[in-house]
């Protein structure tokens, strides 16, 4: 999985930085410091360790019980620092947040585009102002059958753009298809990390 031997621990006074990352999500969890010996409990156990400036030697979770299980540990180009794709059993920040990148009042960001639709949808859902038209996903959400002839006409269309070898509009009509899609599973109850989820089992298997 990861070669010590190739990592400048020289660099950084004996430490390497180590960027913690959702495997299912993509959210970026944390940012900390491993030694050698921290990266070696890791590859020995399959569960993230680190190094604490105060404590030594750390194994995430090992008194919260929140800890991170690895996938993959991978190497930058300067061999200086490592990005750890993890399950993590729990909230990665000491203040019980998922992320240590949220301020008071504000959830961490996105993670990527898909992240940005499903909170979007999920904030359609929830307004329910009747001093104005209601939104599109709305009005979606609110009739059963509209979603499934969308869904539908969506998909035709996507074989169509394959089978015509067109790119572009391939490319338009698998967005309009995953936007419909994303929508018929909310009304479902279903959450973007659900999916996500599924997909990761898969992989493990």
């Amino acid at each position: 999985m990861l070669d010590l031997d190739l990592l400048n621990f020289a660099k950084g006074d004996g430490l390497v930085a180590v960027v913690t990352q959702d495997a299912t999500t993509g959210d970026v969890l944390m940012v900390a410091f491993a030694d050698r010996v921290a990266l070696d409990a890791t590859l020995r156990t399959g569960e993230m360790h680190y190094h604490s400036r105060t404590r030594g030697l750390w194994h995430k979770g090992a008194t919260s019980g929140n800890t991170q299980k690895v996938v993959s540990l991978t190497a930058d180009c300067d061999r200086d620092a490592i990005l750890a794709r993890v399950i993590p059993a729990g909230p990665a920040c000491h203040t019980g947040a998922v992320t240590c990148f949220t301020t008071p009042g504000n959830a961490a960001p996105p993670s990527d585009a898909f992240a940005v639709l499903d909170a979007t949808i999920a904030a359609r859902a929830s307004d329910t102002a009747t001093d104005r038209s209601p939104s599109y996903t709305r009005k979606l959400l609110g009739n059963r059958n509209l979603r499934m002839k969308k869904i539908g006409e969506e998909a035709a269309e996507l074989v169509l753009a394959c089978a015509d070898a067109d790119p572009e509009r391939a490319t338009s009509e698998a967005a309009d298809l995953l936007y419909h899609t994303m929508v018929a599973l909310h009304a479902l109850g279903i959450r973007l990390s659900d999916v996500r989820e599924e997909l990761s089992r898969r992989g493990r298997e």
